[in-house]
């Protein structure tokens, strides 16, 4: 059974020859309206956000971009189909969905099926990083005939809600030659960064000779939200006003992780200037939490009225050249 191909320009309603700012734009609007947290129907929006959010993955990151466009829509077809370029670090085309298959350290083989990670077989198949990936931990570990198997590698999506509070994912892994659905309970810890690994003890590559299984290893990688980008353990929030609030000054209703709060903005106020809410980013290794930037970018209207037109000329005269 191939792996279906994921139009990912589709997913987010844009051309293939959208602009970084125009998927950015078409992200923000569809990630705002499926986001589990505003939508009625949550699991069918859950199961949308992470479509989004896998296509904005790939379409948002230009190295991936252009692997994604070279691929087309016959990447699995034989002879003219998709032929991975030098150093393409992905899975070969036709393996069947999301099976992972490598040489580990005992010169045999394994492989692994993954469900409930958050991402689909096509991006993990080409996109994933690693997943499936054996790290070789049992190499040259005999004792006496045995040798313990080798670590796994998969990718894990987390949103940021469930970074900042911790969560509770179910994870399934069917291994080769088995028919059998291994069922786990992942605890996702609060705080967890990008690019942190979750370790499943025993859960990787069986050992020989009666040595331990390997380890399961789930990579973190937090999902992309329409409101924040992350740095570290803060968090920046753009907002756009007005020429005039950025003169006289205003008082704003800005989003957080927990609710919406008002922030005052003072007359005089630069484009590009930031204002930071204490307490408000995410959990940091101390136990405390890091702050939310909001940065401030001042919109200028594309069309005015001819009134409009005459006030702005008058506010230049008075200021001239």
């Amino acid at each position: 059974m191939p792996v279906e191909f994921r139009d990912y320009y589709e997913t987010l309603g844009v051309p293939k020859t959208a602009t970084e700012d125009e998927i950015r734009s078409a992200f923000r609007k569809l990630a705002r309206k499926y986001h589990p947290d505003v939508a009625k129907d949550k699991k069918a929006a859950e199961e949308k956000f992470k479509q989004i959010n896998e296509a904005y993955e790939v379409l948002s990151d230009p190295e991936k971009r252009k692997k994604y466009d070279q691929l087309g829509e016959n990447w699995d077809q034989p002879g003219g189909g998709f032929q991975p370029p030098p150093g393409w670090g992905g899975q070969q085309p036709g393996r069947g969905p999301q099976q992972w298959q490598w040489s580990g350290g005992n010169g045999g083989g394994v492989e692994f099926e993954f469900g409930g990670t958050g991402f689909s077989d096509f991006f993990e198949q080409f996109f994933g990083g690693g997943r499936g990936r054996s790290t070789f931990g049992g190499f040259g570990q005999r004792a006496g005939g045995a040798e313990r198997g080798s670590d796994v590698e998969a990718d894990i999506m987390v949103p940021l809600e469930e970074a900042l509070h911790g969560a509770t994912r179910t994870i399934s892994l069917r291994r080769a030659g088995s028919n059998k659905v291994e069922t786990y309970q992942v605890k996702i810890p609060r705080g967890v960064h990008e690019g942190q690994r979750i370790r499943l003890a025993g859960q990787g590559e069986a050992g020989e000779g009666g040595g331990k299984s390997g380890d399961l290893f789930l990579r973190v990688r937090l999902a992309k939200h329409p409101d924040f980008r992350v740095e570290g353990s803060d968090l920046i929030h753009e907002e756009k006003i007005a020429p005039w609030q950025a003169v006289l000054g205003t008082e704003l209703k800005v989003a957080t992780l927990e609710g919406d709060v008002r922030l005052k903005i003072p007359p005089g106020t630069q484009g590009g200037q930031k204002f930071r809410l204490r307490g408000r980013g995410m959990p940091t290794g101390a136990g405390g939490r890091g702050d939310l930037y909001v940065a401030v970018q001042i919109y200028i209207p594309k069309k005015i009225t001819e009134r409009e037109r005459k006030l702005w000329q008058e506010l230049a005269k008075l200021h001239g050249d």
